[in-house]
């Protein structure tokens, strides 16, 4: 691993530096699937995909969403990212993000955990993940502009070098220079939007991509990125509009909702796909406040628009007052999935932890699976033994769903170079 990064980075102290300040970034245990389970969540993103693209959803999701969310740019989203847990029924997904982090991080670890295991076990998509990556950028841009290639590129977060998968914005951008982009990596704040042109340190900017968690672009301090956004000034991706689209969590009522899906018309094998990998989700309203307090231990409760697990809260573990919060909040409660765990050896000691698989995509296609390790309500970074791991897929079937759909073709993409 430490070699690995070595590479990708040109620096021999990148590896060290990030043990010392990251320790639990990356467990030292790998995650196995079955091919069915790989397959099944497969199938459960190309169904979301493909209601994504109904009329019916498309109004009933921008019903709710915000006024910068409001219109289609073109893009499809950069590394959207599809968080399952691996019920007994088989793949339960539980959120959806678009500005999913840990893509280029688990992209080294999989490479480097290649290294040591016969490839009848190895993630098929890590070779092919560089070239995927730079398609990605240049289909963004193409989506919005219609042809040609960006040249210039930002990777934009508040305080990038405060945050904790800093890291990978260096691999990011190490990456897209290697297939010819020029790319910075800015805080929103240094961004200048003026005579139609979004400028970082005097140069325009042509694609953003773009990983803060103001979803709707609303902050004050990101004033200059969304008027050039709503303009149509600069391509961002992912933007608020397909975050409206998929990450909401008011979009999983929605999706887990056969009658609903049935009235709009689609497909009764979508609609089968749906409920056995959607988990029931309502929205948390006066009028069913009463039987979700009931039933709260079989519940999971999450903020609308929130955002790496915060503010959420298992209802086993709820208490009256955070009870109180949630019903002054915009929350949904959502059928608990419990996470499947995976053994590791502590100071000597097995202790379990527990896993969720993230498929990061791009249009509906998968670029990479990775899994989490933690301890606790949700994942987190800071659990020992816990961390990123890498998902190998190995043959068989060892869980009582089925996948009823073909899984959709990865990305075939040969790197892309764009001169600056």
């Amino acid at each position: 691993m430490s070699d690995a990064l070595t590479r990708e980075t040109g620096d021999p102290a990148f590896s060290a530096s990030l043990v010392e300040t990251r320790p639990h970034l990356f467990s030292d245990v790998a995650v196995f699937i079955s091919a069915a389970q790989l397959e099944a969540m497969q199938c459960i993103v190309a169904a979301i995909e493909t209601v994504v693209r109904h009329p019916a959803y498309r109004a009933a999701v921008l019903d709710w969403a915000p006024a910068s969310a409001q219109r289609d740019f073109g893009p499809r989203g950069m590394f959207m990212g599809y968080d399952f847990h691996m019920g007994s029924d088989g793949p339960a997904l539980i959120e959806i993000n678009t500005n999913a982090g840990g893509a280029m991080l688990n992209a080294v670890l999989a490479r480097a955990q290649q290294s040591c295991c016969v490839p009848a076990t190895s993630d098929h998509h890590v070779g092919n993940f560089d070239g995927a990556v730079a398609h990605m950028v240049r289909a963004e841009w193409v989506n919005q502009r219609g042809s040609g290639c960006p040249a210039a590129v930002a990777i934009v977060d508040d305080d990038p070098a405060g945050q904790f998968l800093y890291p990978e914005f260096l691999l990011a951008q190490r990456l897209l220079e290697r297939h010819g982009y020029h790319v910075v990596i800015a805080d929103p704040s240094e961004l200048e939007y003026r005579s139609g042109n979004l400028r970082h340190d005097g140069g325009q900017i042509d694609l953003v991509y773009n990983r803060l968690v103001d979803f709707s672009l609303d902050a004050a301090g990101h004033s200059a990125l969304r008027q050039a956004y709503l303009d149509g000034a600069v391509v961002v991706t992912p933007n608020p509009h397909i975050h409206a689209m998929f990450a909401d969590k008011r979009n999983l009522t929605l999706l887990s909702d056969p009658a609903l899906l049935r009235r709009w018309g689609i497909e009764q094998d979508l609609i089968d796909m749906l409920a056995q990998g959607v988990p029931a989700t309502e929205r948390v309203t006066p009028a069913v406040a009463e039987r979700l307090w009931t039933d709260r231990k079989r519940q999971f409760f999450k903020p609308a628009s929130g955002y790496g697990s915060k503010a959420t809260y298992r209802g086993d573990k709820l208490t009256k007052s955070v009870w109180a919060e949630i019903l002054r909040g915009d929350y949904v409660a959502q059928d608990f999935v419990r996470p499947s765990e995976r053994l590791v050896r502590l100071d000597g000691e097995l202790r379990n932890r527990k896993i969720d698989i993230r498929l990061y995509t791009y249009d509906g296609e998968v670029l990479l699976a990775a899994a989490r390790l933690y301890q606790g309500q949700t994942t987190n970074m800071h659990t020992a033994g816990g961390g990123f791991a890498p998902v190998l897929s190995i043959p068989g079937n060892n869980f009582r769903g089925r996948a009823q759909c073909a899984p959709p073709e990865r990305i075939e993409a040969q790197p892309v170079f764009c001169s600056g």
